[in-house]
């Protein structure tokens, strides 16, 4: 892997802290693993590739081109584990229409009433087109960042066998930050996906990365975990038949 995306961001004092606290010890794959791609729908990435200044006029909540670059990514990682039969598990938001149930989240966003308006004829809490779920994958819609929190997911995960998790999506610092510490909570091994990952701002995505590798998860590139799926067995798991 090249330089980590945080390098830039940590002073002299952060390094020597991480080196000498032991953090950022390696955890490594795990030998059942899900994909999960965490909320690559429009609303999240705008509805074409653009500059995100460009993009959150009519998406408030867009990464941009950023997103688009870590859709190409999820669109080989989703080749690869279909190619070995890894289960596939989608997030998407399970907010009412109306938004009578969007909660808290009204609390910190001065364009939270657009979020449920689509500014074309896209949905934007569709899954991107490209990387839509198949058949065989499941869908998990969720109210709050976590794709644990009030959802089926761990009972999924469960029923599957799995004992880790691939994460791909956005925002790295939201929705992946919050689901990737609850996985390790419930003592799964994570591999966040840096190239698959995206956030409205660079620094947060960075130093999210930097904190979820320390603390939580492996922080991946995309080449190393194509070489990992390549080498699994295929057929590990008992899909659903859609």
């Amino acid at each position: 892997m090249n330089e980590r995306a945080w390098t830039k961001f940590l002073t002299a004092r952060d390094r020597e802290v991480l080196a000498q606290a032991g953090y950022q010890q390696r955890i490594g794959f795990g030998a059942r693993p899900v994909l999960l791609v965490v909320d690559m729908t429009y609303a999240f990435t705008g509805d074409r590739p653009e500059p995100i200044l460009n993009s959150i006029k009519r998406w408030p909540n867009s990464s941009g081109e950023s997103a688009w670059a870590a859709i190409a990514v999820t669109r080989k990682l989703l080749d690869a584990a279909k190619a070995k039969q890894i289960p596939v598990i989608y997030t998407l938001s399970a907010v009412r229409e109306d938004g009578w149930d969007l909660g808290g989240w009204r609390w910190k966003n001065a364009r939270v009433g657009e979020w449920r308006a689509p500014p074309s004829n896209v949905d934007g809490n569709a899954i991107v087109q490209s990387i839509a779920p198949t058949p065989r994958d499941l869908v998990v819609a969720k109210l709050k960042a976590s794709a644990f929190f009030g959802t089926p997911l761990i009972g999924l995960l469960t029923q599957l066998h799995a004992d880790s998790l691939i994460v791909v999506g956005g925002t790295t610092s939201g929705c992946v930050r919050a689901s990737v510490v609850d996985a390790a909570s419930y003592n799964l091994k994570v591999a966040v996906v840096e190239d698959g990952c995206f956030d409205r701002s660079e620094a947060s995505h960075a130093i999210n990365l930097c904190d979820m590798d320390a603390k939580y998860a492996d922080v991946v590139d995309s080449a190393e975990t194509l070489s990992y799926l390549d080498k699994l067995e295929r057929g590990l798991f008992a899909l659903p038949q859609g």
